[in-house]
C-alpha cells in the first residue's frame, strides 16, 4: 500500500505538467511578433546603410503604390534627408499633392521649401507648370510673369532653360493690348526678354536669333540693324560657348529615361569606388568646372554678377550630381571663397560633411575655418565626430575580420578525422582556395593597419590644432585622451614627443613620452628607430646605446638590419675605431653573406660619396666609359634588315635605367640620407639601376625594373628568342655583309628602352598606312584637264573616281595613293 501511494505521488508532477502544456496549447500565441512587411523590413535596413539607391528606389515605389498619403510623407522626407535636392524625388514628392486641389496649399508649401535651394531645371518647369494651371484668368497673368521671371532669375543662365525662355516669349507675345501705349509696351518686354535670351548659352540659341531679327525687322528695319550689329558679338560668343559647353556636359549625367513629368526616375548617387570609370568622371566634371570659372562667355567686369551666379548654379548642380566626392565640394568651397561668400562657402562645408562625414579634406577645411572665427569649442566637437565615426568604422573592419577568421577556423575544425587524410590527396586539385583567402586576410589586415594609421592622423592633426590655439597645455590633455584609445597607432606618441621638444624646450619630457611608448610600440621597429633617431639628435648618446643594446636582440635579422644599419652610420661618424670594428664582428655575425669590403667602404662614406666603389673598384670610370665598351652585344654591327643570319652577338637593346625614388638604407629616417644623384647631361646614365647603392657595388645586379601594369619580363635564357621576331630562314644565296655603324648609333640604340618598357596605347601600322592612303589631299596646283574616259574593260563600266585628288600624274589611271 506503501508502494501505491508513492507512486502516485510520483505521477502527480507529471499529471500537472501535463495539464499546463495542455492549456499552453489551448491559448493562442498572444506575444508571437508581427510578421515585417517588406516596407517595414527596407525602412530598418536603410537605417543601417541608408547609401543604398536601389532599396530607397524600392522603398520609394511600396510607399506610392500603398496609397496612403502619411507613408509617402515619411518615405520622401526620408529619402531627401539623404539625398537633398535631388530634383526627380522632390517632384513626385509634390505631384501626389496636385492630384487634389484640397491638398494644392502642401504643395505649394513643397515648392516654397525646395525651390530656392535647387539649380535644376526640371523642377523649376514643373513649377511653371503648376503656376499657369491655377492662374488662367486675364487677371491673374501678373502674377505668372512674375513667375517666370523668378525661375529665370534663378535658372535662366542654363543651357536647359531654354524651354522657360521660349515659353515666357510665347506667353508674352499672346498678351491682348487695347492701346497704342500697351502695344509698344509689349513690344519693349518682348524685346528685353529676347535680348536677354540670345546672349546665354542655351539649347535652341540660334532659332531664338531668328526669331529676335523677325521680330525687329517687323517693327523698324533701320533700328532692326543697330541692334542686330550690336548683338552679333555676344550671340556668336554665346553660340561657341554652347558648343563647348555640350561637349563638356555630354558625358557628366546618365543617360535620359523617359518617364512621366510627375514620376520621374530617381537619380540617386552611390558611393565612390574609385574605379577606372568613376576617376574618368570625376576628371570631366573638374575639367568642366575648372572652365566654367575661366569665363568662356568673356563677361565684363559689369557683368561679374552674371558671372558669379551662373558658376555658382554649376558648383550646386555638381555637388548634387558628385555628392560623395568630397574633391568637388573642396572645388566648391573654395571657388565661392575666392568671391568674397564667406558664409555660403561656410554653408558648403557643411552640407558636405553631412554627406561625408568621414572626409578629412572637408573636417580639416571646416576645423580651419571656425579656427579662423576663433570657435575653438565648436572645433573640439568636430574633431571629436571625426573620431568617432573612424573609430566606428576601425571597429566594424575589426569585427569583419573577426567573423571571417572564426569562419575559417569553423570549417576547418567541422571537417571529420576520417575524410583528412582523402582532403589533403584531394587539396592540390584546388590549390589556389588555401593562398587566396590567405591573401584576402593579409590585404584586410592591411587595410586595418592603413585605418589605424589615418585614425592617428586624426588625432594628431587634433593635438596641433589644441597646441596653436589654445596652447602646449591643451595639446597634452588631447594626447592624455589619445593614450588611451586602443586603436592609437605609434604615430602619435612620436608627435607627441617631438612636439614637448620642439615647443616646450624640454628634452626630457619627450624622451618621457618615448620611452613611456615603448611600453606599447616595443615591437614596432619604426618606432624604435624613431626614438632611437630622437636621442641621437639631442646628443643622449648613453641613452641611445642602451636603447639599441636592449631592442637589438628582440628582432629577428631580417627585421632588424635597418636597426644595425642606422646605429652604424652614427658608430662610423662619431665613435672610436674600436668600437667601429666591434660592430662590423658583430654585423657580420649576423649577416654572414655580406662581403667584408662592402661593410668597409660604407664605414669610409660621407653623404652618399663613396670613393672606394667609384675609384678603386672602378665605377666612376664604368659610368665614364662608351656604352658601346661595356655592352659588347651593341657593338656589333646591326645588321640590314635583308641579312641572311643575324651576327652571333646579342642585339637585343639592354634595360633602360630606372630613376625611380630608390628605397632607403636603414630606416629612413636618419641624419644622414644618400642624395638622389643624377646623370651627367653630356655622358651616357648609369649601367646599373641605383636604387640600392649598397646592393649594386657588391652583389650581382638585379633584374631589369619594369614599369607599371606591364608584364613580367622572362627569364634571361628566353628574352633572347621572345624580344625579337623569328627571322627568315636562311637564303641559298651568297650572304650579304652587314654594313658598319657607328659607335655613336651603337650607343643611342643600345640606350633605347625595350619594347616590353612601353606601356602607352599601340597604333597599327596598317590601319595608319591606309587612313594616309585614302586620305584627299587638296592640291595648289591649277587642275589638269579631265583625262579622255577609259574604254571599259570587258564589258563593264569602269571604276568610279570619287576623290579631286589627280596625283602627279595628272589623269594617270590606277590605283591612287
Amino acid at each position: 500500500m506503501a508502494d501505491s501511494d508513492e507512486s502516485m505521488d510520483d505521477q502527480k508532477p507529471t499529471e500537472e505538467i501535463l495539464q499546463a502544456l495542455n492549456t499552453v496549447k489551448s491559448e493562442p500565441l498572444q506575444e508571437q511578433l508581427p510578421t515585417l512587411t517588406e516596407y517595414d523590413a527596407l525602412t530598418a535596413e536603410l537605417k543601417q546603410r541608408p547609401h543604398n539607391p536601389s532599396s530607397w528606389r524600392r522603398l520609394i515605389d511600396l510607399a506610392e503604390n500603398s496609397g496612403d498619403i502619411e507613408q509617402v510623407r515619411k518615405s520622401f522626407d526620408a529619402l531627401l534627408q539623404q539625398y537633398p535636392n535631388t530634383s526627380s524625388a522632390q517632384i513626385r514628392y509634390i505631384g501626389h499633392f496636385l492630384q487634389d486641389q484640397s491638398t494644392f496649399p502642401e504643395a505649394e508649401e513643397l515648392f516654397k521649401k525646395f525651390l530656392v535651394k535647387s539649380p535644376q531645371v526640371d523642377l523649376w518647369k514643373f513649377y511653371l507648370t503648376y503656376v499657369r494651371r491655377v492662374n488662367t484668368g486675364p487677371s491673374t497673368r501678373e502674377a505668372v510673369r512674375k513667375s517666370y521671371e523668378f525661375a529665370l532669375n534663378h535658372v535662366g543662365q542654363d543651357k536647359d532653360s531654354g524651354e522657360i525662355w521660349k515659353e515666357y516669349i510665347q506667353f508674352l507675345r499672346s498678351g491682348e493690348t487695347t492701346t497704342t501705349w500697351e502695344e509698344q509696351q509689349k513690344m519693349d518686354a518682348l524685346r528685353k526678354v529676347y535680348h536677354r535670351a540670345v546672349q546665354i548659352p542655351l539649347e535652341g540659341v540660334e532659332t531664338l536669333w531668328q526669331e529676335l531679327e523677325s521680330f525687329e525687322n517687323g517693327l523698324n528695319r533701320i533700328t532692326a540693324k543697330k541692334f542686330m550689329s550690336d548683338l552679333s558679338p555676344a550671340h556668336m560668343q554665346a553660340r561657341t560657348t554652347f558648343r563647348q559647353l555640350t561637349n563638356h556636359v555630354a558625358t557628366l549625367y546618365p543617360p535620359h529615361v523617359p518617364a512621366p513629368l510627375n514620376r520621374p526616375e530617381l537619380l540617386l548617387p552611390a558611393l565612390p569606388t574609385f574605379d577606372p570609370s568613376e576617376r574618368t568622371l570625376v576628371g570631366k566634371w573638374k575639367a568642366y568646372l575648372k572652365w566654367e570659372e575661366s569665363n568662356p562667355l568673356e563677361l565684363e567686369d559689369k557683368d561679374k554678377s552674371v558671372l558669379v551666379a551662373r558658376i555658382q548654379s554649376v558648383y550646386r548642380k555638381a555637388v548634387i550630381r558628385m555628392r560623395y566626392y568630397t574633391e568637388i565640394w573642396f572645388m566648391a568651397y573654395t571657388w565661392t571663397n575666392s568671391v568674397g561668400k564667406h558664409d555660403e562657402a561656410f554653408n558648403i562645408l557643411k552640407a558636405g560633411l553631412e554627406a561625408n562625414p568621414a572626409s578629412f579634406l572637408l573636417r580639416f577645411s571646416y576645423a580651419e575655418a571656425l579656427e579662423s572665427k576663433k570657435e575653438y569649442t565648436e572645433i573640439h566637437l568636430q574633431f571629436d565626430k571625426l573620431l568617432e565615426v573612424l573609430r566606428a568604422k576601425l571597429e566594424e573592419l575589426e569585427v569583419r575580420l573577426n567573423a571571417e577568421e572564426a569562419q575559417n577556423a569553423n570549417n576547418a575544425n567541422t571537417m571529420p578525422a576520417s575524410n583528412m587524410a582523402e582532403a589533403g590527396l584531394q587539396q592540390p586539385a584546388n590549390p589556389s582556395s588555401g593562398s587566396q583567402s590567405s591573401d584576402d586576410k593579409s590585404r584586410k589586415i592591411s587595410e586595418l593597419s592603413e585605418r589605424r594609421v589615418e585614425y592617428g592622423l586624426a588625432w594628431i592633426m587634433y593635438m596641433r590644432f589644441g597646441r596653436r590655439a589654445e596652447g602646449i597645455k591643451t595639446s597634452r590633455v588631447i594626447f592624455s585622451r589619445a593614450r588611451k584609445d586602443r586603436w592609437t597607432p605609434w604615430e602619435v606618441w612620436e608627435a607627441a614627443a617631438l612636439t614637448e621638444y620642439h615647443c616646450s624646450e624640454d628634452k626630457a619630457i619627450g624622451g618621457r613620452i618615448f620611452e613611456k611608448g615603448m611600453q606599447f610600440f616595443a615591437d614596432e621597429i619604426e618606432y624604435v628607430l624613431r626614438y632611437l633617431g630622437f636621442l641621437i639628435s639631442i646628443n643622449d648618446q648613453t641613452n641611445a646605446r642602451a636603447l639599441f643594446e636592449r631592442v637589438i636582440g628582440t628582432f629577428p635579422s631580417e627585421r632588424a638590419r635597418s636597426l644595425w644599419e642606422r646605429w652604424a652610420r652614427y658608430e662610423y661618424q662619431y665613435g672610436d675605431l674600436d668600437s667601429a670594428q666591434n660592430l662590423e664582428k658583430r654585423i657580420a655575425e649576423v649577416y654572414p653573406s655580406d662581403p667584408p669590403i662592402k661593410r668597409f667602404a660604407q664605414r669610409h662614406t660621407y653623404l652618399g660619396t663613396d670613393a672606394i666603389a667609384a675609384q678603386d673598384l672602378g665605377f666612376a670610370m664604368a659610368r665614364k666609359a662608351p656604352q658601346s665598351l661595356s655592352r659588347t652585344e651593341t657593338s656589333q654591327p646591326i645588321p640590314a634588315s635583308t641579312s641572311a643570319n643575324p651576327p652571333s652577338g646579342n642585339l637585343k637593346r639592354p634595360p633602360s635605367p630606372d630613376y625611380r625614388k630608390r628605397d632607403e638604407r636603414g630606416s629612413g629616417s636618419g641624419d644622414y640620407q644618400q642624395p638622389h644623384k643624377r646623370a651627367r647631361g653630356m655622358s651616357p646614365p648609369p649601367s646599373r639601376n641605383e636604387r640600392d647603392r649598397d646592393r649594386d657595388r657588391w652583389e650581382p645586379p638585379p633584374p631589369p625594373p619594369r614599369r607599371r601594369f606591364s608584364p613580367p619580363p622572362p627569364p634571361a635564357w628566353e628574352r633572347e628568342n621572345r624580344e625579337r621576331p623569328p627571322l627568315p630562314p636562311p637564303r641559298e644565296e651568297e650572304k650579304p655583309k652587314p654594313p658598319a655603324v657607328p659607335d655613336v648609333i651603337s650607343w643611342f640604340i643600345g640606350e633605347l628602352p625595350t619594347p616590353a618598357s612601353f606601356d602607352g596605347p599601340v597604333f597599327r601600322t596598317e590601319d595608319l598606312m591606309n587612313l594616309f592612303r585614302n586620305a584627299v589631299i587638296p592640291s595648289s596646283r591649277p587642275k589638269s584637264p579631265p583625262p579622255p574616259p577609259t574604254p571599259p574593260r570587258s564589258g563593264g563600266r569602269p571604276p568610279p573616281d570619287y576623290g579631286p585628288y589627280q596625283g602627279p600624274g595628272g589623269g594617270r589611271t590606277g590605283r591612287r595613293y
